[in-house]
Formats: C-alpha cells, structure tokens, sequence
C-alpha cells in the first residue's frame, strides 16, 4: 500500500509518494491548473494499491480532493495541525518546505487509522454555503449599523435606541438641519450607511428565501424539533457535515462545545465551560436552548428542574444545551438513513 500526501496551495500542489516503511518513493511539484487532476493521476499510475492524504481537504485542497473522489480514488482528510507535529517532531525534515509537508501529511495517513474519508459534496455543502454566507451577511449588517449609530450621535443631543432600525434611522436623519461643514459631511456618511444597511436587508430577505427552499429540498427533520426552524437547521446541516464521522452523540457534542472539558487535579473532579469546537453549530443549539426555555415545553421544565436541584441558571442552560445537541444528533442520524 502506497500513500501519496499533498500540500496543496492555490498556485502549485507537492505530492510525495510514501510506502509502508515511510520511505519517499517520488515526489511531484505540479502546478494547480486545469490539468492538475491528470498529472497527479498519470505520475501515481505506478503507486498501485494507493490512497491519498490530502492537507486540509476542505480547505485549500477542496476542489483536488473532489476531482480524485469524483474519478474513484481514496482521499483521507489530514487536518495541518496533525501534519505539522509530524514534521516538527521530525530531526531529519524539519524544515518547512512543501515536500516536507507532503511527507509529514502522507506519514499522518499512514499512522492514523481514524482520519475523515473524503466523499462527494453533496445537498449538504449547499446549506453550509448558505449558512456561512448569512453569518457574513449578518455580520457585514451589524458593522454598518454600529458605524450608522455612531455618526447619528455625532449629530442628535440625546439617547438613540440600542437597536436602531433602517426606519427609525431614516426619521433621524429627515429631521436633521446641519448648520456646518462637518455635520453636512456627516449626514452624508450617514445616508450612505443607511443605504449600506438597506441593502442588507434585502439580501438578507431574499438569503432567507433561498435558505428555506434548501432546508425544504434536503428533506430533514430537524425542524419537528421545538425551536429548530429553516434558519437554524441550515447552520446545523451545514456545519455537521456527514453525522456519521461522528461515532456517538457525545463525539458530537465535543464537536459542537456543548460537552464540558475535564479540568480536574489530584483528587479534584471538576469540569469546565469548553470555549472550543464549532461555534457556528454552538450558537444554533443555543438559540434552540433560548426558544424552548421561553416557551412551555419539556426543555424548560428540564431548565427548571435544574435550578431547583441547586445549579445556577448558566449551568441549567448549559444542561439542556447538552440534551439539545444529544437530539439533534439523533435527528441527523435518522436523516442520514433516509
């Protein structure tokens, strides 16, 4: 068994071709272009029986990862962290060069027998595209509606409201009569913003369209869940990827931040909030949490419960984050079967 590791980058790819014993048997420096699919492949001809490791498979080295599934190769998912302890912890190639990572990808492949198998992107990766443009959508609208509230205070005498709208923005600036040079140029930044905000909106509007169709083609059932609407089940549909590299539900809730990291010492067992994981996933789960509190549901019931057995608010919440994750999880293993 041969593996062949490769760094990729958005210019040039290094492949090195490895046997069981690590030992480098070719290497290939090609560069990334139309053509690079049929190289890689004519060069490996010769490395039968061969899997691919390929650094960062869903990153920069997505689209060569796809075009050797799409053609029957094997293409494992070596994240960079684990390749470059390899060649840090490696004497004789500790240098950083892209045959040096090569190597330490294909060793990290050859090693590890638990590394994510690269399959063909399917109505999943449209709903993580979604997900991930509404995050930035959400985040470009946020930015200019803070840079909209602080020019209007540079020109009103009193408190403008902590969530200032589109609407209420454009009353303001209507009654605004600027006198000098300076609040002239400042209402006009500030319809600028306006219009910036507007337009967000809009795209947000019609994003939110787009999101709901795709939740409704995926054919989950996330959203019998209480609290999981379209929105919501994009961002997790779309940042669980394939539940089935997940061999349990508390793999997933490691994933996802809802488990609590172990922080124990000497006879100490204790455990605390885990800041890591995905924080798009912990978020959706969050905003279930929040949804089933505030209504009557068995969520709250368990919140209360929680509280009465002496846990803070935060840690009741954090209880029935846990539960959440366990529930969506079931869900998307019941999805993925169907």
């Amino acid at each position: 068994m041969f593996v062949i590791g490769i760094d990729p980058h958005r210019g040039s790819h290094a492949a090195a071709a490895l046997d069981e014993q690590e030992q480098v048997r070719a290497v290939l420096h090609l560069c990334a272009d139309g053509q690079q699919r049929q190289r890689l492949l004519r060069w490996a001809d010769s490395f039968v029986p061969r899997v691919f490791a390929v650094e960062g498979a869903t990153g920069t080295g997505a689209l060569l990862a796809q075009q050797l599934v799409a053609v029957g190769e094997t293409v494992l998912d070596v994240p960079p962290k684990l390749a470059a302890r390899v060649r840090l912890l490696d004497n004789d190639h500790s240098d950083k060069t892209d045959t040096h990572d090569a190597r330490s990808t294909a060793i990290v492949a050859l090693r590890n027998h638990r590394l994510r198998q690269v399959s063909l992107e399917d109505h999943t990766a449209v709903l993580r595209l979604l997900a991930k443009r509404h995050h930035d959508l959400i985040a470009a609208r946020t930015r200019a509606i803070c840079r909209l509230h602080t020019t209007v205070t540079f020109l009103v005498e009193g408190h403008l409201p902590r969530r200032l709208r589109a609407e209420r923005a454009a009353r303001i600036l209507a009654g605004i009569r600027p006198t000098t040079a300076i609040d002239v140029e400042r209402k006009a930044m500030a319809r600028d913003l306006l219009a910036e905000v507007r337009r967000l909106d809009r795209e947000l509007a019609a994003h939110h369209d787009r999101i709901c169709e795709a939740v409704i083609a995926s054919g989950t059932t996330l959203t019998e869940l209480f609290g999981v609407g379209p929105l919501v089940a994009a961002y997790l549909i779309g940042h669980s990827g394939d539940i089935r590299r997940f061999p349990s539900a508390g793999h997933f809730a490691r994933y996802n931040a809802t488990a609590p990291i172990e922080a124990s010492s000497g006879p100490v067992i204790r455990h605390r909030l885990n800041p890591r994981g995905n924080r798009q996933l912990n978020h959706a789960i969050h905003m279930i949490a929040v949804t089933q509190v505030r209504h009557d549901t068995p969520g709250r019931a368990y919140y209360l419960r929680k509280q009465t057995e002496g846990h803070s608010r935060k840690e009741a919440m954090r209880a029935l984050k846990r539960r959440i994750s366990d529930a969506v999880y079931r869900q998307l293993v019941i999805d993925s079967r169907h």
